[in-house]
């Protein structure tokens, strides 16, 4: 991952999954190693109930003015989510970032409604519509396919809990479909034996009426094994944004 991330050179990153261990003589910080001489700073989040030891980041190669993290509602699940926000500083105005992982399961779609409807309260209260910072963005592992329920609601496609949002979907509206994210001709995936799907995600509220947050391209990346090995299990988003 780290080689693919240094050819890649992005601004901003938003990862899930992230490894985290100190304790008891041990420490491991997997989202430094990733980062380790590539100029980013971390925001890094986990459940404070988490049974294991990972949680979302993002990097940013924009200082970090403020950060946070929310555990997202489980839905009486075991699962415990979060997602993670930062306030970035960069030359075009703060930027309100968000990185977030959803129950995974594919029968827990009811469980993604609640957490889609708790991020959208999120966003807004934290990157407020009336705001002069750039559009928000949200990313992430949303384990939800585009004509689901809770991905539609993000799009203004339904409402909700009787409400509606809007989120541009960076890569229905630039992306070359299908565009999978999880595919069955990546080794880590193909045990599971689930079809292959679109379900990573680079949401933004926008464009503005500056045009900024418009997306202009998307593509998938780290799609492709370095010495026969693949990054992670999920192919990623890469999405540039007009500022």
């Amino acid at each position: 991952m780290r080689h693919q991330l240094a050819a890649l050179d992005a601004d901003v990153v938003g990862l899930q999954e992230v490894l985290r261990l100190d304790g008891d003589g041990a420490s491991f910080d997997q989202a430094s190693l990733v980062a380790e001489g590539l100029g980013y700073e971390i925001a890094y989040g986990r459940h404070p109930d988490a049974l294991h030891p990972m949680g979302n980041a993002i990097l940013s190669r924009f200082p970090i003015a403020r950060s946070e993290t929310r555990p997202l509602p489980a839905g009486g699940t075991d699962e415990r989510r979060t997602v993670v926000f930062a306030e970035l500083r960069t030359p075009h105005g703060d930027l309100p970032f968000f990185s977030t992982h959803l129950n995974w399961k594919l029968d827990e779609g009811h469980v993604r409604e609640e957490q889609v409807r708790f991020l959208a309260d999120a966003v807004f209260e934290l990157a407020p519509p009336e705001s002069s910072a750039l559009p928000p963005v949200l990313v992430g592992d949303l384990n939800a396919e585009p004509a689901s329920d809770e991905i539609r609601f993000l799009r203004g496609l339904t409402s909700l809990g009787r409400r509606r949002v809007y989120f541009a979907d960076a890569f229905d509206l630039v992306g070359a479909l299908p565009g999978y994210t999880f595919s069955r001709e990546n080794p880590h995936a193909a045990p599971l034996r689930e079809p292959n799907r679109r379900i990573d995600y680079v949401f933004v509220r926008g464009p503005d009426d500056r045009g900024r947050g418009e997306p202009l391209s998307a593509r998938v990346c780290f799609d492709e094994a370095v010495e026969g090995v693949y990054a992670s299990d999920h192919f990623g988003v890469v999405v540039a944004l007009a500022t």
